[in-house]
């Protein structure tokens, strides 16, 4: 590597420890950033820290991007060398900042995939409702898509989380969060009947503890039994598009904002801080948050329409 590249790295990483105070493992994270960019450097015949342009940064960027890095890592590079420049002016080592007005690719937002509600119903129509796994596997499918939990949250629920007459389930999300979601009626139907016709034949002392989705023996589901469970029922309903519990949740939301549901209302039910990651919170009424469920919620209004319980 070129002496007065590494000599100026190591400078550069020992005035983030002194004078900006990061952590050794923050400041591993640049030297790997900076070490790979003196490597392009030194492809492209860069010999001198003052000789470094615009054109070089540019063509690094658009390098790792080529290379597959996702959006965020490159933007974490570019700040990295940005950084950089900054500390050999205030060195005097340069007088000009090659990363002016360079930025990063714009970050490709993944649409979610989403299933249409008649492919919703297609799924819930499938489980044998005239044998005890199919009722457990309704109850658990009605219960997914009716409150727009994560798989790990479905499977840590408790019977005593559930309040029938409230019609609300007590979840506990990531970093230990609780929140109380509304649940339909048809959900709570056919737990209902999970509960009084199936889990008591399931119970295995020491292992079912008060937890609400069994395993025909007794145990806990797992997410991968979640999983299993779904694809199985995919399959069976034709579905093409790959469908995972998360897909449920994102069905959810997307049917609740096109059926009119607001979108705090709808970040609120999903746990989320705000739907676009931007960390602002809101609090709801959870009779509000029920009317949205009650109003907007695609099952709620086919029970509505007369359509009674199989």
């Amino acid at each position: 590597m070129n002496p007065s590249f590494e000599l100026y790295g190591i400078r550069f990483l020992d005035h983030l420890g002194v004078e900006r105070g990061l952590s050794q493992n923050t400041r591993e994270a640049y030297r790997n950033d900076l070490w790979r960019y003196f490597t392009f450097l030194e492809t492209r015949n860069v010999s001198s820290l003052t000789a470094i342009s615009r054109n070089d940064v540019t063509s690094f960027i658009r390098f790792l991007t080529e290379l597959g890095m996702a959006g965020s890592s490159v933007a974490r590079n570019l700040s990295a060398i940005r950084m950089f420049h900054r500390f050999l002016i205030e060195e005097n080592v340069t007088d000009m900042d090659p990363t002016i007005e360079v930025e990063p690719p714009k970050r490709e937002r993944r649409l979610p995939m989403v299933l249409e509600i008649q492919e919703i119903e297609q799924l819930l129509d499938q489980p044998d409702t005239t044998d005890d796994i199919g009722i457990r596997d309704k109850a658990l499918l009605e219960f997914l898509y009716a409150t727009g939990v994560r798989v790990s949250e479905s499977i840590a629920v408790s019977i005593s989380h559930l309040d029938f007459e409230e019609k609300l389930v007590r979840v506990f999300g990531k970093g230990n969060k609780e929140r109380m979601v509304p649940i339909g009626e048809i959900a709570l139907e056919w737990i209902a009947r999970y509960l009084r016709e199936v889990r008591p034949h399931w119970i295995k002392p020491g292992k079912s503890g008060d937890i609400l989705f069994l395993s025909a023996r007794g145990r806990p589901l797992t997410r991968y039994a979640v999983w299993k469970i779904l694809r199985f029922y995919v399959n069976q309903a034709g579905i093409q598009k790959p469908v995972s519990p998360h897909t449920l949740r994102h069905s959810f939301a997307t049917h609740l904002l096109e059926g009119g549901a607001d979108l705090r209302s709808v970040q609120e039910l999903l746990g989320h801080a705000d739907i676009s990651t931007t960390q602002i919170y809101t609090h709801l009424d959870r009779e509000y948050l029920r009317e949205v469920i009650l109003t907007f919620h695609p099952r709620e209004r086919w029970r509505r329409s007369g359509r009674k319980m199989e």
